[in-house]
């Protein structure tokens, strides 16, 4: 057995592909967070709330318990350099969006679909006002995701992202570094796999070839590794960041999980500690009702994909530019809710799946084992209602996946 390694400050902006945490949290333990949620944590959900209207002051109402009908999305965002992280991380001149994760559900609410934005995404940014400082920003074209944030918050984000696909945000979340950490460490640590052993210098990964259970500073270390993973782009992270989401959503939904009070209860002052929620979805109540949409989807119809995008454009060097036909398939297929199937090799350049093999038991200390076998086997025949999107990589919930060591 051995320990993965705490990854050391430097390169710290690597990190932020863990947002997924905070996305799997709102998933599928909900319900039993808010239920035990005490005076003190609903109304630091309350004070912690965002603006999302974009300087219309009309950011939604908060729905009451079982008030979701019908499909609707939710945009987690993760951020570099934010004032909470405290100086442990490093700093850097500007506070990114360098996570950018939109969950959408289908109006019969038995299906979902986890779509993540790469960073680097080169993308146009419409007329945009803080809702904060009330600045407006006018609209700028072609440039990267992750200067979102800087152009007015959450809520220009939203709104970028809303452009981007053609779909309604009412809902969205907002967390940093230290937020990771303390929401990981709540859940007790969540299984990932390797192919083989990594040791990555620039993140501080080190763990052995198999399955490992990682939380806290150790998680960042995985989800933040790039160099050492499918072809060192932030693309093979993304792959990283589906299969650890994957897997975190298997651990909560786990009976040990989700019917230990300790445990969930140390979710909910994370969450309140760490999260801040857009004012449409900053109460309990509101959380309640989010996750009685859906606490019954099954893992085999919550399907993680990247947005489609391509690099080596050489205006555009480091940067993903939209591959638009895709992305026009694929959007237009959620916001339908028609079903849809992955190519049978649809996992991203960083990961494959593998043949499902027991987790190691959830413990605080990291543990591993040896690690499955690549599997050849392709994914199941799509069914005669659903289409094969190709170019679109990703995973359903339900698959284990190893990440590629490079």
């Amino acid at each position: 057995m051995r320990h993965a390694k705490r990854p050391p400050a430097p390169g710290a902006s690597r990190v932020l592909k863990v947002v997924a945490i905070a996305l799997a949290v709102v998933l599928v333990s909900g319900v039993s967070v808010a239920a035990i949620a005490v005076t003190s944590i609903a109304s630091k959900i309350s004070a912690n709330a965002v603006d999302i209207s974009g300087g219309t002051g009309e950011g939604g109402s908060q729905p009451h318990v079982g008030a979701f009908v019908g499909g609707f999305n939710v945009l987690i965002v993760g951020t570099d350099n934010d004032a909470k992280q405290g100086d442990s991380f490093g700093k850097r001149d500007a506070t990114l969006n360098d996570v950018n994760i939109m969950l959408h559900v289908s109006a019969d609410q038995k299906s979902g679909v986890v779509v993540s934005f790469p960073r680097d995404l080169i993308v146009n940014h419409p007329a945009c006002t803080d809702p904060t400082t009330k600045v407006a920003y006018d609209a700028t074209r072609n440039e990267p995701l992750n200067t979102g944030y800087e152009r007015g918050g959450l809520a220009c984000i939203k709104t970028t992202i809303e452009k981007l696909t053609g779909l309604t945000i009412p809902y969205a979340g907002l967390i940093s570094f230290n937020g990771v950490i303390e929401m990981t460490n709540a859940v007790g640590g969540v299984p990932v796999c390797v192919n083989n052993a990594i040791f990555d210098k620039d993140s501080g990964l080190d763990l052995p070839k198999g399955t490992t259970v990682v939380s806290g500073a150790d998680a960042l270390a995985f989800l933040r590794t790039r160099e050492s993973v499918g072809d060192g782009s932030d693309l093979s992270r993304i792959s990283s960041q589906q299969q650890y989401l994957s897997s975190l959503v298997r651990t909560l939904k786990s009976a040990n999980t989700l019917t230990d009070v300790t445990k969930l209860y140390g979710l909910a002052s994370a969450a309140a500690n760490n999260i801040s929620l857009s004012t449409s979805l900053a109460s309990p109540d509101a959380m309640v009702s989010l996750a009685l949409a859906l606490k019954d989807i099954d893992l085999t119809k919550l399907v993680f994909v990247q947005y489609p995008g391509t690099t080596g454009n050489a205006n555009y060097p480091g940067k993903v530019i939209p591959t638009v036909d895709v992305a026009d398939e694929l959007f237009a297929k959620i916001s339908s809710d028609q079903p849809f199937t992955l190519d049978s090799d649809s996992t991203g350049i960083g990961s494959a799946v593998v043949t499902p093999t027991p987790s190691p038991s959830s413990s605080s200390t990291p543990s591993s084992t040896d690690a499955a076998t690549p599997a050849a086997t392709p994914a199941p025949s799509p069914s005669s209602t659903s289409a094969v999107i190709a170019g679109v990589t990703g995973q359903t919930a339900d698959e284990q996946t190893c990440a590629v060591a490079n």
